[in-house]
């Protein structure tokens, strides 16, 4: 049985990999939901080259195992995805994914 209180306190391939996969679907998603508006797809165009900059960066850090910021640029990256659902430039309603 799995004690649900259990520190996680290592971040490892695995770890990446599945946080690289969610923030990654999250792209996706953000991606075919911009918002119709000349100023939103602007906001938007931004915020996609930004993530996908993180998640690049997160791919290299990974590459040379340096897994703290690996799992930051991940997090970076993530972030501005949701902050792009939270100010309506992506039209998203998945909670399991963005802050919404």
């Amino acid at each position: 049985m799995k004690d649900k209180n259990k520190k996680i306190n290592l971040i490892c391939e695995r770890r990446l990999e599945k946080y690289y996969n969610i923030t990654s679907k999250a792209l996706k998603i953000a991606k075919d939901s911009i918002s119709k508006t000349k100023e939103k797809q602007e906001q938007a165009k931004e915020i996609i080259k930004i993530v996908e900059c993180y998640l690049y960066d997160s791919k290299y850090f990974q590459k040379n195992r340096n897994y703290i910021n690996a799992f930051a640029a991940l997090n970076y990256a993530h972030g501005w995805l949701d902050c792009g659902a939270r100010l309506k430039i992506f039209n998203v309603s998945d909670t399991n994914l963005f802050t919404v």
